[in-house]
C-alpha cells in the first residue's frame, strides 16, 4: 500500500470494494491486478532481489517479518521503520489511488524483498531471467480454508464471502483470489526442481522456528550469531507481531480492513479447521484433496 495508504480520491467511491473476482488465464484475481497486467508481467526484477511467494493466509506476513529482521541483522526498531506492507511490497497488488506495488518497488534500493501470491506460471518472466532466490512459504488446505474465509470478511478488496458453507465450496473449486490452493502449493513445489525455490511449511515452522530460520539462513548464505536468531525469533513471534502495528496491519483504515469484524492477526495456530468443519465437509473435502494431490510428492500436517 503505497507509503502510508493514500486514499485520496477513492474516498467517496467505494466502488473499487467488494467487486467480483476477474480471471486472467485461468486464474481468478482482484479486478485491478488484472487492468493492470502489463505492468505486472513487465516487471524488472533485480538479481539480488529475494521473492517471497505464497498462497495467501500462509503465514506470509510471518515469513515477511522474520526476512526483514535477517536483512537489518536482528534490529527490531529498524524492523519497525514502517508497516511491514512498505518495507515488503506487495508486487502485483495495484488498486488506483490505494496501492501500487510496481511503482513502490522502483523506488526502492537493492536488495528487496517482494512479495507475490502469484501462481507459479503467472510469476514475471524477470524473476528466472535474473535467476532470483525465491522462499515459498506453504500451509496446509483446510487451515488455509478457516483463515482466508476470515480474512475475506474483513479485507474488503474481496468479494462478500457468503457463509462458510459457501465459502469453503468456492475454496474447493479455486473460485477464490489467486485461483486453487492445490495448483499454487503443487505448481510452486514442482518448479523448486530446476530453480532456486526454498519451499517451507507453515506447521514445520509452528513446530521449531529456530530449525526453520536456519535453513533460511542458509539458503541465503547468511551466518548470524546465535543470540541475533534467538532476538529474531522472539520479535516475530506470533504475541509480538499481533501487538505490532507494522505488522498487524492496524495501519490500514478500516474502510478497507475491518479488523472488528476478524483481526487480521487471528490465531496462527495449526488445526483451527478442527472447530469450523463438520464431520461431513471433512469427509468430502478429504476424497476431493486425495484425488487432486494424486501424484504429487507433496505432503502436509493438517495436524501437529
Amino acid at each position: 500500500m503505497e507509503g502510508t495508504l493514500s486514499i485520496s480520491r477513492m474516498d467517496d467511491n467505494e466502488s473499487f470494494l467488494r467487486r467480483k473476482l476477474e480471471t486472467l488465464r485461468g486464474v481468478p484475481l482482484f479486478w485491478s491486478i488484472v487492468e493492470k497486467w502489463a505492468k505486472v508481467e513487465s516487471f524488472q526484477a533485480r538479481p539480488d532481489d529475494l521473492l517471497i511467494s505464497t498462497y495467501p493466509k500462509s503465514g506470509t506476513t510471518w515469513i515477511s517479518e522474520i526476512l526483514d529482521m535477517i536483512y537489518n541483522n536482528g534490529d527490531a526498531e529498524k524492523c519497525k521503520r514502517d508497516a511491514i506492507y512498505v518495507r515488503v511490497p506487495f508486487m502485483e497488488l495495484i488498486v488506483p489511488g490505494i496501492a501500487n506495488g510496481i511503482s513502490q518497488l522502483a523506488k526502492m534500493p537493492s536488495p528487496r524483498l517482494i512479495k507475490t501470491h502469484l501462481p507459479v506460471q503467472l510469476l514475471p518472466e524477470s524473476f528466472w531471467e535474473n535467476n532470483c532466490k525465491i522462499i515459498y512459504m506453504a500451509r496446509n488446505a483446510k487451515d488455509v480454508a478457516v483463515s482466508y474465509y476470515y480474512f475475506y470478511q474483513m479485507a474488503k478488496m474481496h468479494p462478500e464471502p457468503g457463509t462458510w458453507d459457501e465459502f469453503l465450496e468456492k475454496f474447493v473449486a479455486g473460485e477464490v483470489a489467486f485461483g486453487s490452493w492445490y495448483d499454487h502449493v503443487k505448481g510452486w513445489w514442482e518448479k523448486k526442481k530446476d530453480k532456486p525455490i526454498l519451499y517451507l511449511f507453515y506447521e514445520d515452522m509452528k513446530e521449531d522456528p529456530k530449525r526453520e530460520t536456519q535453513k533460511v539462513l542458509q539458503f541465503l548464505g547468511k551466518d548470524l550469531k546465535e543470540e541475533v536468531v534467538d532476538k529474531i525469533l522472539h520479535h516475530t513471534s506470533f504475541q509480538e507481531m499481533q501487538k505490532n502495528p507494522t505488522a498487524n496491519y492496524r495501519m490500514v483504515p478500516k474502510a478497507h480492513m475491518d479488523q472488528s469484524v476478524s483481526p487480521f492477526m487471528r490465531k496462527g495456530t495449526v488445526a483451527d479447521w478442527k472447530n469450523h468443519f463438520t464431520v461431513a465437509q471433512n469427509e468430502a473435502f478429504d476424497s476431493d484433496y486425495e484425488e487432486k494431490m494424486k501424484g504429487s510428492t507433496l505432503q502436509f500436517r493438517m495436524e501437529m
